[in-house]
């Protein structure tokens, strides 16, 4: 019969590690968990006790126009920014450094671009006159301008270009851990460049994909800033709802309840990916 021997050093580590986590857990318990519980709270108690807010929420036809909205464009924004980020990221990771390091300047600069003057420019080149419908009209691609702003299609434009850097990042990463002698080796067993891709590319390159795809549309989905200035009042998105809701119907518990619907669908999508891409296949794609 043996026992167990106590590791004063082990227990002496694992007790310094905890008092060093317990600033970022209090800051975490006081800033997200507190806020988030008083707005669970105040949506099933306001303005009555009950879940009618979260009745309304699915009832109301506005209501569910916004999240359609919503939806819509977080899907739109990821894809066309998964389509557009892939070369750039593929780029980054098998170019010579020296390039590599210019398009990489390119990318962090767009991040470090103030937001707002970056949705601004985009309201000059998107307008009627701007340079996006002057270029195109002068080519002859069209006769008329195209409506590009107070709507979706100017949401969508705007934030595809704000979360290329995004969705980029996670992806070059992972790019960078592929052996490029595994793409030789399927050319050498008669793969077109077409098969190389769908069928050794592409799945080895999914835990990056997956984590930029999610961070982007997470992203999108609570996005204010730029749906708000581009889309207007007609294309309203959950989060301008939940801030009108908050600040000028003083309706705390209908905000409340949208903003823990969005929580939730934000923790829905992080678990599937964790339950379908999580550990083991980042390895594998590693």
């Amino acid at each position: 019969m043996t026992t167990a021997t106590a590791n004063p050093a082990a227990d002496r580590s694992r007790m310094k590690g905890a008092a060093l986590a317990l600033p970022a857990l209090l800051l975490l318990l006081g800033f997200f968990v507190a806020p988030v519980l008083s707005l669970l709270v105040q949506s099933v108690t306001e303005p009555s006790f009950g879940l009618q807010n979260y009745r309304e929420l699915i009832a109301t036809p506005t209501y569910a126009t916004v999240f359609f909205n919503t939806f819509l464009v977080a899907t739109l924004v990821t894809f066309f920014a998964l389509v557009l980020g892939f070369p750039v990221a593929w780029a980054l990771a098998v170019l010579p450094p020296r390039w590599a390091g210019v398009i990489f300047a390119v990318v962090l600069l767009s991040m470090w671009t103030n937001l707002l003057a970056r949705t601004y420019a985009w309201m000059v080149l998107l307008q009627t006159t701007g340079v996006v419908n002057k270029s195109l009209m002068a080519l002859g691609i069209i006769d008329t301008p195209l409506a590009l702003i107070n709507n979706l299609t100017g949401v969508t434009i705007g934030m595809v270009y704000i979360m290329l850097p995004f969705i980029i990042l996670p992806m070059q990463a992972t790019l960078r851990t592929i052996d490029p002698a595994t793409l030789q080796a399927a050319a050498l067993c008669g793969a077109s460049r077409w098969q190389a891709f769908w069928r050794v590319l592409l799945p080895l390159a999914l835990p990056g994909i997956a984590s930029g795809g999610l961070i982007v549309f997470v992203m999108s989905l609570g996005y204010f800033v730029t749906p708000a200035l581009l889309g207007g009042t007609s294309n309203m998105m959950l989060a301008e709802l939940i801030a009108q809701l908050v600040q000028s119907l003083l309706r705390w518990g209908m905000g409340g309840a949208a903003a823990f619907v969005l929580l939730v669908i934000t923790l829905a999508l992080y678990a599937v990916q964790v339950r379908y891409l999580g550990a083991g296949r980042t390895a594998v794609g590693g």
